[in-house]
């Protein structure tokens, strides 16, 4: 008619929870976060709306009024992504004020539910020593003893209620301490995010700013620009194959790891971007490179969409091809590449930003860019590469490793490339 004292110690030792239904949300807060969250669902919608429409000017006929087109759309996405940070931050800050209250009411709770455990756990415990001919003795009638089994079934009963009701309090302080320290690690990355984000949307603003002073607002000035970059395009397009198509043939598979899903991460966070171009000889490369090869994959995405490094690595090399005269928009823009451990070299490109440098030790899927539009870019994108290390040269006087002294573009990441698709676990959304 009672429960082992070892089984109820067990019991509390190991326990953990606390049901939401015990604790009193505050309702302003709660309002509050709703109201937040409700804010940045209309923000999502209004940047899907944006996105699509800057498909299709992109899509459009090149000229200077379709570029500044083109620029000034990619500045109201980034508003709408940097007001998306604010929010979501704000959202955060109210998250963390409301854990903070639950903690310490859930702290009393677990206290003063321990106390009463404690109490009923001496008394079974002192009603245990008592056989039952003692009990039978003690009183003058049947009804009386069987009246005290029952009270004493009653309190085993209450004792283990108290104790899974302790298991729940403890399960949900360490809910909420996990809640914690989430909240903090996400706030911190909201905040990161949305410092590059500003710095990147200063920039989109003074590249228009410098579009309009270089073509004078003139189209005739801009169309005959473009030619030019046009030929110089095809030069550097033709200056790469030329050398990467040597470094292809000799690489051997041996050494590589077996293509797989999930050999690389995909590389690019919020929605996942979109894939906009294969590897090879593909449509676009046909009409637009002079080499007719495609090196990489295109993952469409807005400007200041993270960039995550695709395995753990070093970088060997990161740049703004952009920075030469000769190459401005014609090349790979901002640059990072980064050597991995599994035989793979990946690089990333045409990036608006780069938090990472050379020598640095990335984790997968840590942030090391923000997707751009510098060097040879129609629209915003991640060129995204692997290559075979075997084949990256080593550094050499002012040369890092993995680069080689282009004619136009100063450094220039190249190796014997392969198609990264293969490697990668593509989203579902990716090919929508």
């Amino acid at each position: 008619m009672s429960i082992p004292t070892f089984l109820v110690m067990v019991a509390i030792i190991s326990g953990s929870a606390l049901p939401v239904a015990a604790q009193e949300i505050p309702g302003d807060l709660k309002a509050r976060i709703t109201e937040k969250t409700t804010i940045l669902e209309a923000i999502e919608v209004q940047r899907a709306a944006l996105e699509q429409g800057l498909e299709e000017v992109e899509g459009s006929a090149r000229s200077l009024s379709h570029e500044v087109k083109n620029i000034d759309a990619n500045i109201r996405a980034l508003d709408l992504t940097i007001r998306s940070n604010e929010v979501t931050i704000e959202r955060l800050a109210l998250e963390r004020d409301l854990l903070a209250e639950e903690i310490p009411r859930i702290e009393e709770s677990v206290a003063d539910t321990k106390l009463t455990v404690k109490k009923l756990f001496v008394e079974l415990q002192e009603r245990e020593h008592e056989n039952l001919l003692a009990l039978f003795l003690r009183n003058k009638s049947l009804s009386e003893s069987v009246g005290e089994l029952q009270t004493l079934a009653a309190l085993a009963d209450r004792l283990i209620a108290q104790v899974d009701e302790l298991r729940s309090l403890q399960d949900a302080l360490t809910d909420r301490m996990t809640q914690t320290a989430h909240a903090k690690t996400r706030t911190e990355i909201e905040q990161a995010n949305l410092a590059s984000r500003q710095t990147i949307a200063a920039e989109v603003k003074s590249e228009k700013e410098r579009l309009l002073e270089v073509t004078k607002n003139q189209e005739v000035t801009y169309a005959r620009q473009l030619a030019e970059l046009k030929v110089l395009q095809e030069e550097i397009s033709k200056e790469i194959n030329e050398y990467e198509k040597e470094l292809r043939r000799t690489i051997d598979k041996n050494l590589l790891p077996v293509p797989r899903v999930g050999v690389l991460l995909w590389p690019v966070g919020g929605s996942g971007g979109r894939l906009t171009q294969e590897y090879g000889y593909t449509a676009f490369a046909a009409r637009n490179y002079g080499s007719k090869f495609h090196n990489g994959a295109d993952i469409g995405a807005p400007i200041g969409t993270e960039v995550f490094a695709a395995e753990k690595g070093t970088v060997i090399s990161a740049g703004n091809q952009d920075t030469y005269r000769g190459c401005y928009r014609a090349g790979y823009g901002k640059f990072i590449v980064v050597k991995h451990e599994n035989g793979l070299t990946t690089l990333y490109a045409h990036l608006s930003k780069q938090v990472v440098k050379k020598s640095d030790k990335v984790e997968r899927g840590q942030v090391i860019g923000y997707v751009g539009r510098t060097g040879w870019a129609t629209g915003p994108h991640l060129h995204f590469t692997a290559f075979a290390t075997q084949t990256i040269a080593p550094a050499r006087g002012n040369l890092s490793e993995g680069t080689i002294q282009s004619r136009s573009c100063g450094p220039m990441p190249v190796g014997g490339d392969m198609n990264p698709l293969p490697f990668l676990d593509i989203p579902r959304s990716a090919h929508s």
